[in-house]
């Protein structure tokens, strides 16, 4: 961030702080527990987009809502999931004005149909975090750089085909198009797989859902044809799960098949040998700095971003490839799960070879 929008931050936060508590009638604003005020001026909203991808209900609320306990005592996160839906999530988002809640951290199902409601949230005095996905005119922005999360995936399917790409039929198995997000891992994957496979034999959304990847893998295998497809690109781990389960229905075996977000099922299935990676976006970086950033707001404080992204203050975390081989050094060993959580009695073996414990 450069120096002049540093301070237009710093002045815009410090004019909310001094608005809010005196509408409280209190003071006290810096310090580290206090909400600058009481009631629902105590309250961060958080707006997650969907259910079908695991990791949101298994790891970023409950990391969320742990560093808003660490950063501001007596605070407390109001949480709703939209369930695919945009206009419960629009109603989500509005319920959470109503009932006086200041901040909000929104993971939007659709981004662009968001900027309006920012908009009108701004207009109300209501702060907004753009968490994971961007939304223009968000008060802040957190995610990884989802671009790099793309051309990561397109190299480690790349290097699991070997001297195969130069001629391999790849299959792309794309997120949904309403989100932002999944346009830039199409286009990073593209920048590395473009001119280096054979060719981009199909590609479609999978729109976030197995089944539906499913489905487009089944008609994939119907188009190419069975015995002439060397690999797969799914832009996240629910999705390859459906995935491999039409690949295995058709007799499709030991092909690379990528994904994303490091869920409990997709490690497993690397482990297991029919995912070879995914793509770790550590939620004990995303949630904290999401958290941090809503607190902040809400205090009045500046807000610490790293830079900016469309004039927004954002932190962007670089992403990490997760193959078989360094499972113990990345979800194992940052705490995400336990050695117990993906070790199943089926898969025993295969921890002890890979030296997961």
């Amino acid at each position: 961030m450069n120096a002049v929008t540093r301070r237009a931050v710093i002045a815009t936060a410090a004019v909310s702080m001094a608005l809010s508590l005196a509408a409280c009638g209190q003071a006290g604003g810096d310090k580290k527990d206090d909400a600058a005020g009481s009631g629902s001026s105590t309250k961060i909203g958080l707006l997650l987009p969907e259910n079908k991808t695991s990791r949101y209900e298994a790891l970023d609320k409950p990391q969320f809502e742990k560093a808003v306990k660490a950063a501001c005592g007596g605070c407390e996160v109001v949480y709703n999931n939209a369930v695919s839906d945009v206009v419960k999530q629009k109603q989500q988002f509005d319920q959470f004005i109503a009932d006086g809640i200041k901040v909000i951290a929104l993971d939007p199902v659709d981004a662009t149909k968001a900027e309006s409601w920012v908009k009108d949230a701004k207009a109300k005095g209501v702060k907004v975090v753009a968490y994971d996905r961007a939304v223009k005119g968000a008060d802040a922005y957190v995610s990884h750089d989802n671009n790099k999360v793309g051309e990561l995936q397109g190299q480690a399917l790349l290097a699991a085909l070997g001297d195969k790409a130069a001629t391999a039929n790849v299959v792309m198995i794309n997120g949904d198009e309403k989100d932002p997000n999944a346009a830039l891992f199409k286009k990073g994957a593209h920048t590395a797989l473009d001119g280096k496979v054979g060719k981009i034999a199909y590609e479609a959304s999978g729109e976030w859902d197995p089944k539906v990847a499913g489905e487009k893998m089944s008609a994939a295998i119907s188009s190419v044809g069975k015995d002439k497809i060397g690999a797969v690109y799914s832009a996240n781990d629910g999705m390859a799960g459906g995935i491999v389960t039409s690949l295995e229905n058709a007799g499709i075996k030991g092909i690379p098949v990528g994904g994303q977000d490091a869920e409990v099922a997709g490690v497993q299935r690397i482990i297991a040998g029919t995912q070879t990676f995914t793509i770790y976006k550590s939620p004990l970086q995303l949630a904290p700095e999401a958290a941090k950033f809503a607190v902040n707001l809400l205090q009045g404080k500046a807000l610490g971003a790293e830079g900016e992204t469309d004039g927004v203050p954002s932190t962007l975390f670089p992403p990490v490839v997760v193959d078989s081989k360094n499972i113990q050094d990345t979800v194992v060993k940052d705490g995400i799960y336990k050695a117990a959580d993906l070790c199943t009695a089926d898969l025993a073996a295969k921890c002890t070879e890979l030296g997961i414990k």
